[in-house]
Formats: C-alpha cells, sequence, structure tokens
C-alpha cells in the first residue's frame, strides 16, 4: 500500500514539474546602485560607471522611499520589443538563383 502511495506522489510530481517550469516565466535578473533619476516610465541607476535605465510600469511594485540619491535593488525581466531574422535574405538569394 506504502509503495502504491509513493508512486501515485512521485507520478504526480512529474506530471506537475513541466507546467510550472513553462508557468514560471521568464528568468528574472537584478541591478543595484544609487538611483540618478525617477520617471513614471523609467528609473536610473548608476552601477560602476554605467547608467541603467530600466523601464517602470504602472503596476510596478516600489517598497519604500523612491527618490534621486537611494540605494535601490530592481528585479526586472528581459523583454523583446522587435525581432527581425537575418536569415530571409540568404533564402531570397538563393530563390532568384
Amino acid at each position: 500500500m506504502k509503495k502504491m502511495l509513493v508512486l501515485s506522489f512521485l507520478a504526480a510530481t512529474l506530471f506537475a514539474s513541466p507546467n510550472q517550469a513553462l508557468a514560471a516565466g521568464p528568468k528574472t535578473y537584478q541591478v543595484t546602485g544609487p538611483v540618478l533619476e525617477v520617471r513614471d516610465d523609467v528609473i536610473v541607476v548608476q552601477k560602476g560607471k554605467e547608467k541603467w535605465e530600466i523601464a517602470r510600469a504602472a503596476d510596478t511594485k516600489v517598497k519604500g522611499d523612491l527618490k534621486v540619491g537611494a540605494k535601490v535593488t530592481i528585479e526586472y525581466r528581459m523583454t523583446a520589443t522587435t525581432v527581425e531574422t537575418k536569415d530571409d535574405a540568404k533564402t531570397d538569394a538563393k530563390a532568384k538563383k
């Protein structure tokens, strides 16, 4: 009886795992540094010698007082805005020959 229970649990776990991985979404990253600028749509953070502009939406959660000079850690995700494939030109050139 215990073996059947353990096997059932393992089977359920295996079937649930792929769905959980797909539901997780894209990987999150983070940047930490002092805030240089705060706007409705962008937060600018100094990281080393670079200025990082992180987009900000109306639903972005902010904990604490977000202002210039504050040290922050921002979690973000990379999102594609446009995609252009380059292999179409090669395909067209081969088709013309």
